[in-house]
């Protein structure tokens, strides 16, 4: 255990990545409340997926001398234009991921093996990088945050009355299409973010684990989401901490971080379930109250 933390000089250290603290904190945020319509949509695969491209994208970018987050943000639009434009319906959806996910990956382990500068770079792009978030990629970070951000406040009800009620919104005259894909989008530009901090193989733990165990005791639509973005902070953020007095990579902390917070609901949700309380109820309760009829 020696080996693994050692936080004499934790001080000193703390310093060195603030700008990962905030970069985590705006995951945090962002992941928890799109993560909301990852669970709801049943979109996990498709987090997987885009974060391939995304880490194709990155490591096309460290190859050729460019910036990583710019890399990264390509990818991951593109992954997503892709699934949402080819995808709409969810048997679509996964055939298309299924295709893009190996090549995807294949891409980038190509460019990784072409490039000849240090391990540390390649290796963080996998796993995440506690002191990679330079003040040049926080400003990408925070410009990302804010266009996810926006784009989730504007569709925010339409979306979830489409995810949750697709006939009757149908019916209503909503755009499922296009919401589908505007979703995808921001989806994309989130898990550009989390391949920054967690890198590429462990974004789930905060654009799925969190919203999960949110949902796991509350379906209502205010605090469900607002539990999800408070267990993805807790997760970035108590990860970073971690990390800094360990000799191992971020990503591990984050993960057993996400991972205990879902057992713990679980374990919640369970005991109420035995006492009578019943902690989920019918996703109607997510549904938008409809207009009267007259």
């Amino acid at each position: 255990m020696d080996r693994l933390f050692d936080f004499s000089d934790y001080g000193a250290l703390l310093g060195l990545v603030h700008n990962s603290l905030v970069a985590a904190a705006l995951l945090g945020v962002v992941g928890g409340l799109v993560g909301v319509f990852v669970q709801v949509r049943d979109m996990q695969f498709a987090v997987h997926g885009i974060s391939e491209l995304s880490f194709a994208g990155a490591a096309a970018a460290l190859l050729l001398g460019g910036s990583v987050a710019l890399g990264s943000v390509l990818g991951s639009v593109l992954a997503a234009a892709l699934i949402g434009g080819l995808g709409v319906r969810a048997r679509d959806r996964n055939s298309v991921i299924g295709v893009l996910m190996p090549f995807g990956l294949g891409l980038g382990v190509l460019f990784l093996s072409l490039y000849e500068g240090r391990a540390a770079n390649k290796f963080g792009l996998l796993t995440g990088q506690i002191v990679a978030v330079d003040t040049v990629r926080l400003g990408w970070l925070v410009g990302v945050s804010i266009v996810v951000l926006a784009g989730l406040a504007v569709i925010w009800r339409p979306l979830m009355f489409v995810s949750v009620d697709p006939e009757v919104a149908a019916a209503r005259g909503l755009p499922a299409g296009v919401l589908s894909v505007v979703f995808t989008l921001l989806l994309g530009l989130a898990v550009s973010l989390a391949v920054q901090v967690v890198g590429a193989l462990l974004v789930l733990s905060l654009l799925v684990t969190p919203a999960a165990a949110a949902f796991r005791v509350t379906a209502s639509p205010v605090l469900a989401p607002l539990l999800s973005t408070l267990f993805a902070v807790v997760s970035a953020v108590g990860g970073i901490l971690l990390a800094l007095g360990g000799s191992i990579p971020i990503s591990p902390f984050v993960t057993t971080i996400s991972f205990a917070i879902y057992l713990v609901c679980r374990v919640v949700s369970a005991r109420r379930r035995r006492s009578g309380w019943g902690t989920r109820v019918q996703d109607a309760q997510l549904t938008p109250a409809p207009a009267p009829v007259r």
